[in-house]
């Protein structure tokens, strides 16, 4: 037998012990959990100045070796200042955002267990060694029998397993948050992650909101998506069509013009599909984009977390934005209802307005700026989410709901983006612009339209 071949008897899917897996997955998380549970409880005893940078290294190394859930879970964690208290922010920003890949053996009983047994016949190619490693899967290289050049994403092992595992410790990790921080509330803050973390292990799904935005910038050559190829695709394998392309900070030196142009393209990439059929890219990892050389095109690369909002909360985003625009209380406080914020007064108004005016300042200010003047990108939101979850500390408890979380995290990250580039733009020509035409009735007809042809009802 070849060194690249399987054994046919060999050819199983072990994963689907999912009880197994998740008692192993369970029992591995615990130990570390319960060290920080027990390093948390002697800071809270004893106290000291550093106590609470102490509390966030040692819920960071009880993470900081697992790959999978709980270390995605983290780096959300990281990338929405207003989750965390800073120290906590700051150790799990380091935590890292490329795992180790899975080596070859596992490679071949992946495509063997997804495609069969002779799954390298149907390649032309195949690279056993992978191109990008993240937290969830990895990616190949491989070119299809027709001569396309593909990328070939590879789910890790006993995903599935390790989700509902973790999601269950997840519950742990926020009582010990509770211990640190209790100007928020996060028992939302774990649903939606627990329902995103799902949807991202759904390939089949991945290939249909991938479909969705590509069939949304057809009519543009200078966004581009990558095509599904769904012979070689399952839900556990994801084969799609190779961008080339480089990444975003390689384009940090070149002139202000170029610049604005890329941050042009991601302020659509981003906007326009969420002001048109009320659906964002949440993950604002810069990997997720690529640019072409000379920067004439942005390559969209990563579809696994994509969000889909009811035309209700978007019509909320632009009641708030109107409502800070023309200082209108009353429009403020129908957009926070809107979201489902509970308990509303005056003052949590002017909390919450605190950080709504920090989101939306660069698109409530006519001029040409930069998003941030002399701030850092991992910076980026920082002192704002400090002044709010101090006053949160005297007017709060604020529950956070579900849809707020994603489209905070990828505004943050949207902005730093931004920062990174040191663009210049009129970001409220631009907003305006992505507006035209707005209404909720309008946004859900055409979202409705869109995900039933994407497949997505």
């Amino acid at each position: 037998m070849a060194q690249d071949e399987i054994d046919p008897a060999q050819v199983r899917d072990p994963e689907r012990d999912r009880l197994t897996g998740r008692v192993r997955r369970f029992a591995q998380v615990g130990v570390g959990l319960a060290g920080a549970g027990a390093q948390l409880s002697a800071n809270r005893l004893f106290g000291g100045e550093d106590a609470d940078g102490r509390n966030a290294r040692a819920l960071k190394a009880a993470l900081g070796n697992l790959k999978g859930p709980l270390m995605k879970a983290a780096q959300m964690f990281a990338t929405v200042p207003d989750l965390l208290p800073p120290e906590l922010a700051a150790e799990f920003a380091e935590l890292q955002t490329n795992a180790p890949s899975m080596g070859r053996p596992f490679v071949r009983r992946r495509m063997a267990s997804e495609l069969g047994p002779d799954w390298a016949s149907r390649f032309a190619s195949f690279e056993l060694d992978a191109a990008h490693a993240a937290s969830l899967g990895q990616v190949h290289r491989a070119q299809s029998l027709d001569g396309q050049r593909l990328a070939v994403k590879l789910q890790y092992p006993e995903m599935q397993s390790a989700v509902e595992s973790d999601l269950g410790q997840l519950k742990v990790i926020f009582s010990l948050y509770k211990r640190l921080d209790g100007a928020i509330d996060p028992t939302e803050i774990a649903e939606e992650i627990g329902a995103r973390l799902r949807e991202e292990l759904d390939y089949e799904r991945e290939a249909k909101l991938m479909r969705l935005y590509r069939s949304f910038f057809a009519d543009r050559d200078d966004i581009q998506t990558p095509e599904p190829v769904e012979a070689l695709s399952t839900g556990r394998l994801l084969s799609m069509t190779w961008l080339d392309g480089q990444g975003l900070l390689n384009f940090r030196d070149q002139p202000l013009e170029v610049r604005n142009r890329i941050a042009r393209l991601l302020f659509d990439a981003w906007w326009r599909p969420m002001t048109k059929m009320g659906v964002i890219h949440g993950d604002p990892h810069l990997g997720n984009y690529s640019l072409t050389p000379g920067a004439e095109a942005l390559n969209l690369l990563d579809f696994g977390c994509v969000r889909i909002f009811p035309p209700s909360f978007v019509a909320g985003v632009v009641r708030l934005y109107r409502g800070l625009a023309n200082d209108d209380r009353e429009a403020q406080m129908a957009a926070y209802r809107s979201w489902g914020f509970r308990n509303l007064n005056d003052d949590l108004v002017d909390v919450l307005n605190v950080w709504a005016r920090f989101i939306y300042g660069p698109l409530l200010d006519d001029r040409v700026r930069t998003v941030a003047d002399g701030v850092a990108p991992g910076q980026y939101g920082r002192s704002e989410a400090f002044k709010v979850r101090q006053a949160l500390k005297e007017k709060g408890p604020v529950t956070i709901p579900r849809e707020f979380v994603f489209m905070d995290r990828a505004a943050i990250g949207l902005g730093a983006a931004f920062l990174h580039l040191g663009a210049e733009l009129n970001w409220r020509a631009l907003f305006e612009a992505s507006l035209e035409g707005f209404t909720e009735e309008g946004l859900a007809a055409r979202q409705s339209e869109a995900l039933a042809a994407a497949g997505l009802t």
